[in-house]
């Protein structure tokens, strides 16, 4: 699967990557609740209406019995606050996560996770997203055919060092918004819905020296012009800054 952004997907991965910038915790509960924005909405109307959504089950039962610490920090402030934790700070952190109100299909997906043939996948996303932060332009004319290139490549690598830590699910209530206008969507009934999340980590150095292989040896049909080439090796250069 090519994870290629258009000029249309990459205005929407700046919208989504706004939104996320709202993620935010809200003290109480044992952290057992999360303030989430709305993916799905516009970004101005996730500023003004947001979803609050609370655990009221996981798999080791209440939540106040224990949701480790690697999910609850995920939660509250993603993959950078979780490589923030000391016993990550020398490897990177890959979540494979889903949703929905099938437990039993949920359960069989997270099982069924390899390390092997997914994992590749949640570090071509990760890939993806350095390269469009990087980027002045639109990807595709910042870096030509070596974006879509090295996107593929890593899609389908296999990588070694790869952990696989620990699954863990959450099943979390939709609160009403009481702040919400009435004709607002999250005036509904609350809903309900299961999380699963799979943990990996991989050594730095390890992921490094592999990621800058696959780099060296992207080959494109068309080659960069001159101002590509410089970027591209820019990006080489400071890749795993910020990655």
């Amino acid at each position: 699967m090519i994870l290629f952004i258009s000029r249309m997907k990459t205005i929407n991965f700046v919208l989504i990557t706004a939104a996320a910038i709202l993620l935010a915790a809200c003290v109480g509960q044992q952290n057992a609740m999360i303030i989430l924005p709305d993916p799905t909405r516009a970004v101005f109307e996730q500023v003004r209406f947001q979803e609050m959504w609370e655990i009221v089950e996981s798999q080791n039962g209440r939540p106040e019995e224990g949701v480790p610490e690697w999910v609850t920090f995920y939660l509250r402030e993603g993959i950078a606050g979780l490589e923030s934790l000391e016993q990550y700070r020398e490897h990177y952190v890959f979540i494979g996560e889903n949703r929905g109100t099938n437990f039993s299909a949920l359960n069989r997906w997270a099982n069924g996770f390899n390390e092997v043939y997914d994992f590749p996948r949640l570090l071509a996303r990760r890939v993806e997203n350095r390269l469009v932060a990087a980027a002045s332009l639109y990807p595709d004319d910042e870096y030509g055919e070596f974006f879509e290139s090295l996107i593929r490549l890593v899609s389908n690598s296999e990588f070694s060092g790869i952990n696989r830590e620990e699954i863990f699910w959450i099943r979390r209530m939709r609160l009403p918004n009481a702040e919400a206008e009435y004709d607002s969507p999250l005036t509904e009934v609350s809903a309900e819905r299961y999380e699963f999340f799979i943990l990996f980590t991989v050594e730095k150095d390890i992921l490094q020296t592999q990621l800058r292989q696959l780099m060296a040896g992207v080959r494109t049909n068309r080659p960069p012009t001159r101002t590509q080439l410089v970027t591209i090796n820019r990006i080489q250069n400071t890749f795993f800054e910020g990655f």
